[in-house]
């Protein structure tokens, strides 16, 4: 019996080829060119502050187009601390004339955080009568709530003045902070659509234990919502800080008048022929920077609850 083997060969294996790298598009390659154009058009303002506060006053009207700061010093921004002398200031191209950065910080951060806390608190109380209590013409007087949202601002400030004025608040914290500190229109809106989409089955427990209303909101619904009653205190506080129209308005006082209206007071401010353009942007900057912070560390939690609350 003869046994026959037969060698099996087997056909080498095709060499791996390389992936093929896609070839950008038109489509993105112009996606991105206006990606970049969009930031650089947004941040070039933010860039400009910066260029004039770290420049020369006297040297910016020789070289008023200049892309780089015009003879680098930090004058501005020793004026706008109080660091420098009259003759410093004046030598720098600076007006001469001074601005109590402390105090009016102090007053804006009275100004903002009080409204902040006044009207998140009633924002809350709110939103939760909206979304959880059962009450006769509830959706008609949330209507009537929402209707605010299309009332400019600007048309009110002359009835709050009138009232203002009349219970003698003027120049001072409670007549800059009592107008908008008991209604937000926004803020009922937006915490509403989020206690909306909250389960109700751990409410309806703690009422059967016979948990009151007051205290099922402050120990269950509060902490469920911290996301959107932080991101309600960012805008609100933002919106405080950077009020101008209306704190013009009421406070004229030094020791009301918040950071924006002393802002406006430095630029009329200048005894010199040219106005002090550098230290105006110093200042500006110092007072964006908490600002600019405070996007920094919760510009994201911000947009995620704007988007989870149904708000386009």
């Amino acid at each position: 019996m003869t046994t026959t083997l037969s060698r099996v060969t087997h056909a080498p294996a095709p060499a791996a080829q390389p992936p093929r790298r896609r070839r950008p598009g038109i489509g993105k390659g112009l996606a991105w060119a206006y990606l970049i154009l969009f930031l650089a058009v947004t941040l070039f303002p933010f860039y400009w502050i910066v260029r004039t506060a770290l420049s020369n006053n006297y040297a910016l009207i020789d070289h008023p187009a200049s892309l780089l700061p015009v003879d680098l010093t930090l004058g501005p921004f020793e004026r706008v601390l109080g660091l420098a002398t009259r003759e410093q200031a004046v030598a720098e191209g600076g007006s001469g004339a001074t601005i109590q950065l402390g105090l009016y910080l102090r007053n804006s951060i009275i100004y903002a955080t009080t409204l902040t806390v006044l009207v998140v608190f009633s924002s809350l109380t709110a939103a939760y009568a909206f979304a959880r209590l059962h009450w006769r013409g509830r959706d008609v007087v949330f209507g009537l709530f929402l209707s605010a949202l299309m009332i400019p601002g600007i048309m009110t400030l002359l009835p709050n003045f009138v009232l203002i004025h009349d219970l003698d608040l003027t120049n001072t914290f409670a007549g800059l902070i009592l107008p908008g500190a008991l209604f937000s229109a926004f803020g009922i809106f937006f915490l509403r659509q989020f206690m909306l989409g909250l389960p109700t089955e751990i409410e309806d427990a703690a009422l059967i234990d016979g948990l009151g209303r007051f205290k099922l909101l402050f120990r269950i619904t509060v902490p469920m919502s911290r996301g959107p009653i932080t991101t309600l205190s960012l805008l609100t506080f933002i919106s405080a800080w950077n009020d101008y129209f209306w704190p013009l308005m009421v406070a004229g006082n030094s020791n009301v008048k918040p950071l924006t209206v002393a802002l406006g007071v430095f630029q009329q401010a200048s005894p010199q022929t040219q106005p002090d353009f550098a230290g105006l942007m110093a200042a500006a900057l110092v007072a964006a920077l908490p600002m600019l912070v405070l996007f920094v560390l919760f510009g994201r939690r911000i947009v995620d609850s704007i988007g989870f609350t149904g708000i386009r």
